[in-house]
């Protein structure tokens, strides 16, 4: 198994085109052709990382959190990234990084941390637009189905739980082929008449190359017709923070003690208890803050996340308890995740879960 195979198998939970546009995800550091012996999965790749990868003989390393995520002009080995980098590439160690294509994904970090909080029934807290695409097309009607079904099998028609959707129309459509033209219908300078089907799909915007190649491989036309616009829907399947119910409504402090207990956390930053049960629960791995709004507006009770600066405490309102709980903290599990996820895909390949510890904060 090569490198790009573990890539493609990781790119089913987390295509890369989930990932915000300001992060840097995908294969890093090395030869996307190298023969995988090991794998590490690991939260963050410092050099602690890459030594364990040595010494455990591992030469990729899948890490949540990308290593280089600034632009870089010289590897010198001046600081822990061009360090890491340097001893990677020094030792022929690939490194992949998921990142906020990860935590965008439905199954991904924030669906982990409902999992170990009890959360139940979770959905998308922040549900991404400009995800979905529709294509629209038309095609001989007798030849419709033939590009309907290699259109499905590309991808297009998925809809939440749905699959194969469609709408299409017949109507009659005109055309008339030059000198140059090869038609297959109709005469060269002569206007003809087809009856036609109109197909209208819709696709997610990392599949496109799939969808375009489908219907240019099965459409019987020299010059295909065809349009392709980008929808404002909401995407229910993709995007940041996740919310639920928890089987029983919890005091606030009760809560506190079960989030420290299961999230191994010795201390959580918050904003004023509020004196009521906890029920609805959003969540976000990571700095959340810029989602404080949204779990107020969904009715969540409490919104689980890290990196909260001391004004942004007040936007609570008190409407919500925040607890900052820590980065580190809120995505300890995704290694977990990640190899869980893995060993099922590859159940005979070794993979090791990192013992080393990244979170660069301590409390005394």
């Amino acid at each position: 198994m090569k490198v790009r195979d573990v890539s493609e198998i990781l790119e089913e939970l987390a295509p890369l085109e989930y990932a915000e546009d300001f992060d840097n995800v995908g294969l890093l550091v090395g030869d996307p052709d190298t023969n995988v012996s090991n794998i590490l999965v690991t939260l963050d790749s410092p050099e602690i990382v890459i030594d364990e990868a040595i010494n455990k003989s591992c030469n990729l390393i899948i890490s949540f959190h990308p290593i280089l995520f600034k632009g870089v002009k010289t590897l010198t080995g001046a600081n822990y990234v061009e360090r890491a980098v340097i001893k990677a590439i020094r030792n022929n160690i690939a490194i992949y990084c998921l990142h906020t294509a990860l935590d965008n994904a439905i199954d991904g970090v924030n669906a982990k941390i409902c999992e170990i909080l009890e959360v139940k029934n979770p959905r998308i807290l922040l549900p991404q637009r400009g995800t979905i695409k529709k294509l629209t097309t038309y095609i001989p009607k007798a030849q419709s189905k033939i590009l309907l079904d290699a259109l499905f099998k590309a991808g297009a028609g998925n809809i939440g739980n749905y699959s194969e959707c469609s709408f299409t129309i017949d109507g009659k459509g005109s055309f008339k082929a030059g000198s140059k033209a090869n038609p297959i219908k109709g005469k060269k300078h002569e206007l003809h008449l087809e009856e036609e089907t109109q197909i209208n799909v819709t696709y997610l915007r990392g599949n496109e190359r799939n969808i375009l190649t489908a219907l240019f491989d099965h459409h019987p036309y020299e010059e295909v017709a065809y349009e392709i616009s980008t929808l404002n829907n909401v995407n229910s399947q993709i995007g940041m923070g996740m919310i639920g119910e928890l089987e029983h409504a919890i005091g606030e402090k009760e809560y506190f003690k079960l989030i420290k207990n299961k999230m191994n956390v010795s201390s959580i930053r918050h904003s004023a208890f509020l004196g009521k049960k906890i029920k609805k629960v959003a969540v976000l791995g990571g700095s959340g803050a810029f989602a404080i709004s949204a779990a107020i507006n969904s009715g969540a009770d409490i919104f689980v996340t890290s990196d909260l600066k001391y004004h942004q405490f007040f936007e609570a309102e008190n409407k919500i308890l925040l607890a900052d709980i820590g980065h580190y903290e809120t995505e300890q599990f995704t290694k977990n995740l990640l190899v869980d996820y893995l060993t099922k895909k590859m159940p005979n390949f070794a993979i090791s879960l990192s013992e080393s510890i990244t979170n660069p904060i301590k409390y005394f």
